[in-house]
């Protein structure tokens, strides 16, 4: 469910249980292998009341909530690891004037971001296309993320929903298990087969962090800012809505040192029934019991088959 095997198999509790059938063909014993437990993985961004990334914290600083239940950490990393990560970038009409501000971001990103981190690009506009060459599935290097950016035009319409699909699929061809998206656009769609909907389910089942920046104009008849921070919001992520287009390289360094500051807690949910959307809480205290902001995402959906 959550796309994080690695990380799965360090959580006690988290077992493959393997059993001695009955002799079969006399060739010695068959195995079956049966999971009984439910890991979740959060990946929790923790800033003070000024703002400022709380990087000292142990797991005893941690609770963590699901439906208002208590849960064990059984997991615990405060690591820089390496992410694999899709850049999403509107090319419709109304980015040209912006795709050059857009590019210096994207390549600031990489640069802010762990060298060994896999990253592609998705360019959209009515129609979806991978920025990298055919033949590289991913890459670290700045200057070819940011050309893969800049040589395709701005026209057209906006399919958003559908570069998502193709981003998240792209996700799961990378061999680390934290993922993450960075998307820029205005969070308008009027071109797309797919829906949000779908976007947010296949997000959430892949454990995937959105981060967003909305860019647009305030007379913007396609602007949708709520798209934007929901697809954030469900996922852990953040949104960001720069007054300028040139202040998206200050945020697009912003998103790097919070990717690269994250805690990963993990947890055995203790919940009887688990079928349905369940909540997730998660609370710190630092230095002298004060409170810290916590950002991490909001739910997941479990669809195991609870009656078996």
């Amino acid at each position: 469910m959550l796309g994080l095997p690695a990380i799965l198999l360090m959580m006690p509790g988290f077992y493959a249980e393997s059993q001695a059938a009955r002799p079969g063909n006399g060739q010695g014993p068959d195995y079956r292998f049966s999971v009984d437990v439910n890991p979740v993985v959060l990946n929790a961004t923790v800033r003070d009341r000024q703002g400022g990334f709380a990087a000292d914290l142990s797991e005893q600083d941690f609770a963590v909530y699901e439906d208002g239940v208590p849960q064990h950490i059984r997991l615990f990393q405060h690591d820089d690891i390496p992410v694999t990560v899709g850049l999403v970038v509107d090319h419709s009409g109304s980015m040209r004037p912006r795709l050059r501000d857009v590019t210096a971001a994207a390549r600031s990103f990489v640069q802010f971001s762990n060298s060994e981190d896999q990253m592609f690009v998705v360019n959209f506009n009515e129609t979806v296309s991978m920025g990298l060459p055919e033949t590289t599935r991913f890459s670290n290097d700045s200057a070819a993320l940011g050309n893969a950016i800049w040589r395709s035009p701005a026209f057209g319409e906006t399919a958003l929903y559908d570069a998502l699909v193709k981003a998240l699929a792209r996700l799961q061809e990378g061999h680390w298990d934290k993922k993450v998206l960075l998307v820029i656009s205005d969070g308008g769609d009027n071109a797309s087969a797919h829906t949000l909907a779908e976007i947010l389910k296949t997000g959430e089942r892949s454990g995937t962090l959105v981060y967003t920046i909305g860019i647009f104009e305030p007379d913007d008849p396609d602007k949708n800012p709520a798209v934007l921070k929901r697809l954030a919001l469900e996922s852990g992520g953040e949104a960001f809505f720069p007054a300028e287009s040139g202040d998206v390289v200050a945020v697009c360094e912003r998103i790097a040192r919070d990717i690269r500051s994250q805690y990963t807690l993990g947890y055995v949910s203790n919940t009887a029934s688990r079928a349905g959307y369940h909540t997730v809480r998660v609370v710190a205290r630092g230095t002298g019991n004060r409170q810290l902001v916590v950002r991490t995402r909001s739910g997941y959906f479990d669809t195991r088959d609870v009656s078996k």
